[in-house]
C-alpha cells in the first residue's frame, strides 16, 4: 500500500482535489511501517486539505496508540468529530480507537461505556464491527474487568459465520466471540473447518494453515484456561500473524493474549522477549499494558517456585 501511494504522490500537488485523501492513506502506510513522526505529519497535513477524511484522522490516532500518547489521541478524535461521526460503520472503528486510548489511561469504565453506547450501538454482523467489539471485550477481560453477558450476542452472530472462510483475521475474531460466549461446539466446528481449509490450495489456504491453525488452537486453549498450550501455539503463530491482515493495533489483542498466556503459565523469559519486541515495534514508547506486564514479570520472578 505504501509503495502504491508513493508511486503517485508526486502527481497530487497542493492544487489536487484528492491530495488530502491520498495523504491520509500515506499516513496510515507510514504508521504501519514504523515511520511514526512522518505518519503524524502526513495525516495532519492531509486533514488541512480534507477535514472530512475519517481515514486520515484514524491514521494519526494509530500513531498516538503506538507511541503511548492517549491524551493526544483522545483530543485529536474529539476535536475532529465532523470528520468521522457521520460516516458509515467506520465511525464505530474510530470509537474503538478512542476506547483503546481511554483503556491506556486506565479508564476501563469509560471504554466499556463506549462499547455500549457507540461501538455496539447497532448490533451489526459486519466482521469489522465484530472485530472492534470482540477485541475490546478481550482487552477489558485481560485487565480483570467483568464484561457480563456482552459476549452472548457476539457469539450468536459468530455462530452463523463459521463456514464463511473470508479471511483469517475475521475468523479469529469470530473465535473470540465463540469462546467468550462459551459456545464449545461451535468452536470445535470452526477448528474442523480450519483443518479442512488448510488442506486446500491457494493463498487463503496457506494463511489458514500458517498461522491460522496455530492461532485458532491457541485461542481455544486460552479460553479453556490451558495457558501453557495457549502460549506455545500463539507464540508459534506470531512470526506470520501480519499476513492475516488488519493493523498492528488490531492484531495487538492476540499479542496481549500471547504475553498473558506466557505470564500465567510461567514462560517468563519468552514472555519477556515478546514484551521487548512489542516495545520495539512502538519505537520504545511504553504504554500501560507494557508497564503493567513488566511489573507482573518482576513480581513473578520474586516469588519462589512452589
Amino acid at each position: 500500500m505504501r509503495r502504491s501511494v508513493e508511486r503517485v504522490l508526486h502527481a497530487h500537488g497542493p492544487d489536487h482535489p484528492l491530495r488530502g485523501y491520498l495523504l491520509g492513506c500515506h499516513a496510515f502506510t507510514l504508521e504501519e511501517t514504523g515511520e511514526y513522526a512522518a505518519a503524524k505529519a502526513a495525516g495532519l497535513e492531509g486533514l488541512t486539505y480534507a477535514p472530512d477524511d475519517a481515514w486520515g484522522l484514524h491514521a494519526v490516532a494509530h500513531v498516538h496508540d503506538m507511541r503511548a500518547e492517549p491524551d493526544a489521541g483522545i483530543a485529536l478524535i474529539e476535536n475532529n468529530a465532523p470528520a468521522w461521526d457521520q460516516s458509515n460503520n467506520f465511525r464505530y472503528h474510530v470509537w474503538w480507537h478512542k476506547a483503546l486510548l481511554h483503556l491506556d489511561r486506565g479508564e476501563r469504565d469509560v471504554a466499556l461505556a463506549l462499547y455500549d453506547s457507540q461501538i455496539r450501538a447497532d448490533k451489526t454482523d459486519d466482521y469489522r464491527d465484530i472485530a472492534n467489539a470482540t477485541s475490546l471485550l478481550m482487552r477489558l477481560e485481560l485487565e480483570g474487568m467483568n464484561v457480563s453477558n456482552r459476549w452472548d450476542e457476539l457469539g450468536a452472530l459468530a455462530e452463523n459465520r463459521i463456514d464463511d472462510g473470508c479471511i483469517v483475521f475475521a475468523d479469529l475474531h469470530y473465535q473470540l466471540a465463540l469462546s467468550g460466549a462459551a459456545k464449545g461446539a461451535a468452536s470445535e466446528a470452526m477448528l474442523a473447518r480450519f483443518a479442512r481449509d488448510a488442506k486446500q490450495s491457494g493463498d487463503m489456504a496457506t494463511r489458514v494453515a500458517d498461522p491460522g491453525m496455530a492461532a485458532l488452537t491457541g485461542l481455544n486453549a486460552f479460553a479453556e484456561g490451558r495457558y501453557g498450550d495457549a502460549f506455545m501455539h500463539m507464540a508459534d503463530a506470531r512470526p506470520k500473524m501480519q499476513t492475516i491482515g488488519g493493523s498492528h493495533a488490531q492484531r495487538d489483542v492476540f499479542e496481549r493474549m500471547t504475553i498473558d498466556a506466557g505470564l500465567r503459565s510461567g514462560h517468563l523469559d519468552r514472555a519477556e522477549q515478546i514484551l521487548l519486541e512489542r516495545l520495539a515495534l512502538r519505537d520504545g514508547h511504553e504504554d500501560r499494558y507494557t508497564a503493567t506486564r513488566f511489573d507482573q514479570l518482576s513480581r513473578a520472578r520474586r516469588i519462589p517456585a512452589q
